[in-house]
């Protein structure tokens, strides 16, 4: 069971293919140091001003790492359920930037430095992957902020993926949208790069370096239409269902 729950990619360094132009040394390290100091100082202000100091600190951070954001489809609505593909740890900051969410993430991220407390300022509902008997009580969480008119993102692949690779979606948190009575908006995050992807042995700070030394980056945010779920739907279908306007909404693009 907790195999299940801890879902392995099976991506490795091998899929990114370095064919990315770079900046000079200097230039990757400056951004760097810049990215922290836009940290540490947003992190003073969005405790006091919440909610749009938040995304003005995700788009900050965004744009110190020369990443552009393009954003295509529908406009979510308030007290939706978005469930993305998960490529990078940059996912948390392109969705933070894009809308006020309540994000579902592991529980370690929690402990990253400055992306956990990002995730961590916008109410993130963390999720301890080593104690399955605890996924009914986030599903409530979950289920508590959508009916509070929250909305919340999650991926339900259950780790990184490089992009062109997806893991299957597994149904649990689609349950709380079902509960609530919330749409589902799938989501799909679309990077120019396979060097952003977040996968095999890496860690956050290899990650950052590699993004930050990319003379460019472009991510598409695809939101597909919201599929609404009927009072007591099954939660397998409607995770294969997300999927499937998942690739049709944003695949596409890559190829």
């Amino acid at each position: 069971m907790i195999a299940l729950w801890q879902p392995v990619s099976g991506c490795t360094a091998l899929c990114r293919d370095g064919l990315d132009r770079r900046v000079l040394p200097g230039a990757g390290f400056l951004r760097m140091v810049t990215l922290a100091g836009v940290l540490l100082s947003g992190l003073l202000l969005v405790p006091v001003l919440r909610g749009v100091a938040l995304r003005t600190l995700a788009r900050t951070m965004l744009a110190v790492l020369g990443i552009k954001v393009v954003r295509q489809g529908p406009a979510v609505r308030p007290g939706s359920l978005i469930v993305a593909n998960h490529v990078s740890w940059l996912d948390i900051l392109v969705l933070t930037a894009s809308a006020p969410v309540r994000l579902v993430a592991k529980g370690e991220v929690g402990a990253w430095p400055g992306i956990g407390a990002l995730a961590g300022l916008s109410g993130a509902i963390f999720i301890d992957r080593s104690r399955p008997k605890a996924l009914p009580g986030t599903v409530a969480e979950v289920t508590a902020a959508l009916r509070s008119g929250r909305t919340v993102a999650a991926f339900p692949e259950g780790t990184t993926y490089c992009g062109a690779n997806q893991g299957a979606f597994r149904p649990a948190l689609f349950q709380a949208a079902i509960d609530a009575g919330a749409p589902v908006v799938p989501a799909s995050l679309v990077y120019d790069s396979t060097a952003a992807a977040f996968i095999g042995d890496d860690t956050l700070w290899d990650s950052v370096r590699r993004v930050a030394a990319l003379k460019k980056l472009t991510v598409t945010l695809v939101t597909a239409p919201a599929l609404r779920p009927a009072a007591g739907a099954d939660r397998k279908v409607l995770a294969r269902a997300a999927q499937s306007s998942l690739r049709v909404s944003g695949y596409r693009l890559a190829a």
